[in-house]
């Protein structure tokens, strides 16, 4: 009962409530990046750019991975935190349950598909016959692991969700760990490339999952993931897949315009150019980390507040990663633009990339700051349920504005309307959802007077 009483975030400071769990989720991030920016700084190493493209080549795949993850994650993770705040443990703890049968079942599919169309899906995606063998040796390897990768995705969410943010931060950082031990051992030492790299992350991958599984079965979580739990209930699924479609739409729509740009960019600029993106696609996951932070850091406050009733809270929680996660990515804006030359180096020190690198990369971040809106606003709208407009955000962006004028510009602009289509994505996504955010949420919700709760017996569970 002390461990809840912790972790009720209706009390309290809503800031403190927040950075008590964005900071740790922040660091998490960080080190989360690890897994496959220290992957590409070793290949980077390696002669020419070939290892580091063929790597680039395989990220719409693992993106969509990921999506997969969120789907469970995103979509469990706040649905168990608002049943949390009403008071109902039980329903917490069996959409968790279902939550992980859900992730296993998508898991095992998604590894078999992939590994039986992924010639033809890495070709599509931008290999050429030199980058291919890299790509292969990679996704093979990524692929047999993928239910661990899955299962440290999706149920972390869970940990911090019940308020243990540095549980979650050390079940990433075990990971990041063991992986930036193993790379160098197995890229260099053992002369194994790509294959080395992609195995270390495997295994780092597993270790992350063997803690999440203690630690959501063990006693010291407040929802423990129980055997009577797991089986699948049909509204329940549905309400987690639901929420969950804004994560995986973003993850899905960012490997569809990175497959675009990959393509596009071959088309126009050869593996050069393919080489340049995946440099400053690992920048935007350095970039998006704090964020992302922040944004996951608020979500299980405001989904808590939102299920406890407590809506001037949940408006407290709304500014406060609004303002916040704005000021932060100004910060990585003017790091863009005043030392692009210095960041591509950090991967690669040949001259030809670096010169390609510096004018793509100021293009393809000088509209971030509006594009952090989305990021903070889609993650009101799934803190609070809102599936819908958390689906149409995420499709907008990238599917609907990103990728056609990926395809559109490079006529006229050559690779460089590659990067111009992100700039203006950016801008226009981002102003919309927050825009929308604020006055379907934010001014919805300011003054409305807070509920009372009432059990089944119709006894109040709090007082507003």
């Amino acid at each position: 009962m002390q461990k809840q009483q912790n972790y009720d975030f209706s009390k309290g400071s809503i800031s403190k409530n927040i950075m008590s769990l964005a900071i740790p989720m922040t660091a998490a991030q960080l080190i989360n990046v690890l897994y496959s920016v220290v992957d590409r700084i070793y290949l980077g190493m390696l002669p020419g750019h070939l290892a580091l493209t063929g790597l680039g080549i395989t990220m719409p795949v693992i993106s969509i991975i990921m999506g997969f993850a969120n789907l469970c994650g995103t979509g469990g993770a706040p649905l168990s935190s608002m049943a949390r705040g009403k008071g109902d443990k039980e329903e917490a703890e069996r959409v968790m349950g279902n939550a992980f049968t859900l992730l296993l079942i998508l898991g095992v599919a998604a590894t078999a598909v992939f590994l039986l169309i992924k010639r033809p899906m890495l070709y599509l995606f931008g290999a050429s016959d030199d980058t291919y063998p890299y790509a292969n040796q990679y996704m093979t390897i990524y692929l047999l692991g993928n239910l661990f990768v899955m299962i440290g995705l999706g149920m972390n969410p869970f940990i911090n969700a019940q308020g243990f943010g540095k549980i979650g931060m050390m079940t990433v950082g075990l990971g990041a760990i063991v992986n930036i031990v193993l790379d160098p051992l197995f890229i260099f030492v053992f002369h194994m490339g790509v294959s080395g790299a992609a195995l270390a992350t495997v295994i780092a991958q597993g270790c992350s999952a063997i803690w999440v599984l203690k630690f959501l079965t063990g006693k010291k979580a407040i929802l423990r993931l129980r055997l009577d739990c797991l089986r699948l209930q049909a509204s329940r699924v549905k309400r987690i897949v639901s929420l969950g479609l804004s994560g995986f739409f973003m993850s899905l729509t960012n490997s569809l315009v990175q497959v675009v740009c990959n393509a596009t960019l071959q088309n126009y600029g050869g593996d050069l150019y393919v080489s340049v993106m995946t440099i400053i696609n690992s920048l935007r996951e350095v970039f998006n980390m704090p964020i992302q932070g922040l944004s996951n850091g608020a979500q299980p406050v405001t989904s808590y507040n939102y299920g406890a009733g407590k809506y001037k809270r949940v408006c407290e929680s709304i500014k406060f990663s609004v303002i916040w996660t704005a000021a932060v990515s100004a910060v990585f804006w003017v790091l863009a633009m005043a030392i692009p030359g210095l960041l591509i180096m950090v991967f690669n020190r040949e001259s030809q990339v670096v010169e390609a690198g510096i004018p793509a990369l100021r293009i393809y971040f000088c509209m971030f700051i509006p594009m952090s809106l989305q990021m903070s606003s889609q993650g009101v709208f799934v803190g609070i349920g809102r599936s819908g407009q958390a689906i149409f955000f995420s499709l907008l962006r990238k599917a609907i504005i990103n990728a056609p004028l990926t395809l559109i510009l490079p006529i006229w602009m050559g690779t460089t309307g590659v990067f111009v289509a992100e700039a203006a994505s950016q801008l226009i996504g981002g102003l919309a959802c927050g825009l929308t955010m604020y006055f379907t949420v934010y001014r919805r919700y300011k003054n409305r007077p807070d509920a009372v709760l009432k059990n089944p017996e119709g006894r109040e569970l709090q007082e507003v």
